[in-house]
Parts: structure tokens; sequence; C-alpha cells
């Protein structure tokens, strides 16, 4: 098996054109291509975070029935570890 890294340009067509050099003839070779834009840059909204504002707008907008915390139960007793 041979890795082959190399940068290329799409053109406005969208559409990425490869020649790879692979030095074997009349073979037939399983290719695996992983395409990763090397210029993403997510924007703010992208990303997975919570918004500065969200717990100001969602904090006590429950509109349900009561929520109840159910009685604890008793915890194990355990051996010291020390």
């Amino acid at each position: 098996m041979q890795s082959i890294k190399l940068n290329s340009h799409v053109g406005s067509d969208g559409i990425l054109h490869l020649d790879l050099p692979v030095n074997v003839k009349n073979v037939e070779l399983e290719v695996v291509v992983t395409v990763e834009n090397v210029n993403y840059n997510p924007k703010k909204s992208e990303k997975l975070d919570w918004s500065p504002e969200f717990f100001a707008k969602t904090a006590g907008a429950w509109q349900g029935n009561t929520l109840e915390r159910e009685a604890q139960e008793e915890y194990d007793n355990r051996e010291e570890l020390f």
C-alpha cells in the first residue's frame, strides 16, 4: 500500500481532477480519497457552544408540570481506601 498526500485546487466547475502517477500498469487498484478543506474556518455561529444569551432566554421557561426531585436512596457502605 502506498499513501500519496497532495494539495489540489478545485475549479469553478466544482470538480476535483486528480492525476496520480502510481508506477504500475494493468492492475486493479483500490483508491481511498479523503477530502479536507485546508482553508475551512467555521464561523462563530457554526461552533457548538452555548450562545451568550442562552441561559437568560431559557431560565424559568419550563411550562410543564412542576419538576420534583425524587427521594434519594441510601448510599452503600463501602470499604475505606486508606
